[in-house]
């Protein structure tokens, strides 16, 4: 059985890994009370003490806003502890993995973004992400970062949970509709992982995972409500661009990223954004 220490265990994805990597073995699960990525010495005597054969580090900080002014705090859960735990992982002979995002992009590109593409984040958000990704390959530990977007799920704070929220509470939402990507559902997130641990292959390196097909806020809003009950959906949807939607941190306006990497290594492709959509929201009966 392997020893698979798990980070960010409440978090979207964590808690949906916790549940899928348990029959790949045993799961040593830690939430940010049991193991504060911001510091270092539990972070070392963690994982000396659970002696993990694969460490999947689920946890970040998140809060793409807020760490415009908390880049300090950003950047030391981002960028410093993931590459703390490539340097203990390398030092066991363990597997990384990790999660990144498409903010490491600055979205000018027409076409979805591959692996090896330029990288250029707009924020503190992103420069933290590619911060730890670029720790995590300098270390020389086996790893693999799977870089996702738009992630969402029926837990957590996340898209999905706030327009369903909203719209029972408002008339009107209006909604950016000049930002593009792909929806990914947390579960989604979670299976791949562990069909991707079971087809490891030694290389290992950047893989793009996120949910196929691609949809502005706006469309994926409208989506959400559509698959909704009658009184969630009740809001009249406004679509406006982004410079009427300010926030302390810029976005990238093209967030497709090209998924045929994992395809090709692992013969994993996920579904189409809105086939997923329906599935996680199956057990809600829309009228």
């Amino acid at each position: 059985m392997k020893r698979i220490l798990l980070t960010g265990r409440n978090g979207q994805v964590g808690w949906e890994l916790e549940r899928t990597l348990a029959p790949l073995g045993e799961v040593f699960a830690f939430d940010h009370g049991g193991l504060d990525l911001a510091d270092a010495d539990c972070v070392r005597r963690i994982v000396r003490d659970t002696r993990p054969d694969i460490v999947v580090n689920a946890a970040a900080y998140t809060a793409v806003d807020r760490a415009e002014s908390e880049a300090d705090r950003a950047m030391a859960i981002n960028a410093a502890a993931p590459g703390l735990l490539a340097e203990e992982a390398k030092r066991l002979g363990a597997l990384l993995v990790h999660y990144s995002t498409d903010y490491v992009f600055d979205g000018t590109k027409d076409s979805p973004y591959a692996e090896d593409d330029a990288t250029n984040p707009l924020g503190v958000y992103g420069r933290s992400k590619l911060a730890g990704e670029q720790a995590i390959q300098a270390s020389g530990c086996r790893h693999l970062i799977f870089r996702t977007s738009w992630v969402y799920g029926l837990r957590g704070n996340n898209f999905l949970r706030t327009i369903r929220r909203l719209a029972a509470e408002r008339d009107e939402l209006r909604i950016v509709d000049d930002q593009v990507g792909a929806p990914t559902w947390s579960r989604m997130i979670a299976m791949t992982t562990a069909l991707s641990l079971q087809r490891s292959r030694e290389g290992g390196g950047i893989y793009h995972l996120t949910s196929t097909g691609a949809v502005s806020w706006h469309g994926f809003a409208a989506a959400i409500l559509a698959m909704s009950p009658r009184q969630e959906r009740a809001a009249a949807l406004v679509a406006i661009p982004s410079r009427d939607y300010p926030l302390p941190a810029a976005r990238p306006k093209n967030s497709r990223l090209d998924c045929s990497r994992l395809a090709a290594d692992f013969d994993l492709t996920l579904p189409d954004w809105n086939s997923a959509l329906r599935l996680c929201l199956g057990g809600i009966e829309a009228d």
